[in-house]
């Protein structure tokens, strides 16, 4: 089959790589039929995360289920489903408790030695704890397999910054930063009721979809400006949830002193360069509680299902450019240089 590998920074491969099989009696075969890159992935492929020649590549997927093992039972051959960006078993401590991602036995897709999302086919290990199945009309219906698809990993990721931060109605909002998953944490945001949201972000077909998302406010500015501007939308008070999704010292910065006394900031930036950026005494002397990290999205997709079955959200309009898989190369690099905000990736 065909599959995406990384070879070195900027050197993205579409290649021939072995089928996958079953292994385990918990394992399933996955048939890909929608995949997409990830502002993470971005990471890997600067060369600022380590990745080994011929590493496969892509944790966000959905497509059809074509093999079982012996013990799968929740799943089955022609299953419509999709796939968290992490497996779990569903069955350890961690997982009983929602936090999925740090199930004893679960593991990131792109692995060594396993299967990345950004191909035709993929091995899925505690197949049972880890896929949801979708309804199987889905599968025609190309516009709610886009918003399905969201379900992997960014508006799974959105939902937690935003629970994090603590949006709920009445409350003020503001998200630092304008990728993917700022945009869904905004939908997240007015989805949970906030009364006020504020994107922060200098591009405007991003912030135009914030718009279109919920937000009431756009800040253009950064650093300083920004935080005055904020402190100007919010009676110079800041405000009550703050959304960090960027991962930089300059971000978290921001979003602590944008954040009203009191609040809480909700994390799922990747930190990269941010090892110096938070002042604990500041945060302790205005009481802002910071909560967040990976999120366990396998937990919150029989919660969001529903909301985009019936149209309640839908998240799709983060996909801004679409390429078969031979093009995923041309998807990094449209991404790197901020002309896609987000590639889709179609089988």
């Amino acid at each position: 089959m065909r599959a995406t590998t990384i070879h070195a920074p900027f050197d993205m491969r579409v290649e021939d790589v072995p089928e996958p099989v079953v292994q385990q009696p918990t394992d399933a075969v996955l048939r890909v039929l929608r995949a997409c890159i990830c502002g993470s992935d971005l990471w890997a492929y600067r060369g600022e995360a380590a990745r080994q020649p011929g590493q496969r590549i892509g944790h966000e997927f959905l497509g059809v289920v074509e093999e079982t093992g012996s013990e799968v039972t929740g799943v089955r051959r022609g299953d419509l489903v999709v796939a968290p960006f992490m497996w779990s078993d569903g069955t350890c401590d961690y997982c009983r408790e929602g936090l999925t991602t740090s199930c004893v036995h679960g593991g990131f897709w792109g692995s060594v030695g396993y299967d990345g999302g950004q191909g035709e086919a993929v091995r899925v290990p505690h197949a049972d704890g880890t896929l949801v199945r979708l309804p199987k009309e889905a599968a025609s219906d190309d516009h709610l397999l886009s918003a399905l698809l969201t379900l992997s990993d960014v508006m799974g990721t959105g939902h937690h910054a935003a629970l994090g931060a603590g949006a709920r109605p009445g409350a003020t909002v503001a998200v630092v930063g304008d990728g993917a998953v700022g945009l869904c944490a905004v939908l997240a945001a007015k989805r949970l009721g906030a009364e006020r949201i504020i994107a922060l972000g200098r591009h405007q077909v991003r912030t135009d979809i914030a718009r279109r998302f919920g937000a009431t406010d756009v800040v253009a500015e950064r650093g300083e400006a920004a935080e005055e501007a904020v402190r100007e939308l919010t009676r110079g008070q800041g405000a009550h949830a703050v959304v960090e999704a960027v991962g930089t010292e300059q971000s978290m910065r921001t979003a602590v002193n944008i954040a009203r006394d009191g609040g809480a900031i909700g994390f799922v930036g990747v930190p990269h360069g941010s090892g110096t950026g938070l002042d604990l005494s500041v945060m302790f002397d205005r009481n802002i509680a910071l909560r967040g990290g990976v999120a366990p999205v396998r937990a919150y997709i029989p919660e969001l299902l529903p909301d985009i079955l019936d149209g309640t959200i839908d998240p799709s309009p983060v996909f801004d450019m679409t390429v078969g898989l031979e093009g995923v190369p041309d998807g990094y690099k449209a991404m790197d240089e901020r002309i896609a905000l987000k590639v889709l990736v179609t089988n």
